[in-house]
């Protein structure tokens, strides 16, 4: 009987210590974040080296890794469809890209931002735009970076659910784990 009440008692605060876990913090999924870039994130840019090429870059299809690759980051994959102007004439191209990122929340606005975000990877095609594509490369990191400085990659809504606008009002920073953010609540 006591091997029984035993039992009953480290179950009851086993759920007990899970229900408090979810009180003292707020998880994003990878699935969350890539709905949130798919709605909202509408990168097209014109880029290039005046007289020399010029590119107009349109963003697409995001979707995020989140601590994966390396501890602390997100890793985002994306296509981009490329309209280039050179002295060469006018040129498509499509790249698919590898974007590296460390994930900060800001509080006032309860969003989480990219910063010092790097283009890591990109393949191109057709295989021969691939000299103007190393051309434009340093230029497309730096619009990218600039982008999701400004630009959210997950906002908080409190009307969404009681959770989100719970984790708004008592966020105490933003811990990046395999396949999620976790903003604690308490410290």
């Amino acid at each position: 009987m006591k091997k029984l009440w035993f039992t009953a008692a480290l179950l009851a605060a086993g759920l007990l210590l899970s229900a408090c876990n979810k009180l003292t913090s707020y998880s994003i999924s990878e699935q969350q974040i890539n709905s949130y870039l798919e709605k909202h994130s509408q990168f097209e840019k014109q880029i290039g080296v005046p007289g020399f090429v010029d590119a107009r870059i349109t963003l697409s299809q995001l979707s995020s890794q989140i601590g994966r690759s390396e501890p602390n980051t997100i890793t985002l994959s994306g296509h981009a469809n490329v309209a280039i102007s050179s002295i060469l004439g006018p040129q498509q191209s499509e790249l698919t890209l590898t974007l590296r990122a460390k994930p900060v929340y800001q509080r006032e606005q309860g969003a989480i931002y990219l910063r010092d975000l790097t283009l890591v990877d990109y393949q191109v095609q057709p295989q021969k735009m691939e000299t103007i594509m190393k051309a434009l490369a340093p230029y497309l990191n730096q619009s990218l970076r600039t982008y999701f400085d400004q630009e959210p990659a997950y906002v908080l809504n409190p009307e969404k659910s009681n959770a989100e606008a719970i984790a708004r009002k008592l966020a105490k920073g933003l811990e990046v784990k395999p396949g999620e953010l976790v903003i604690p609540l308490t410290e």
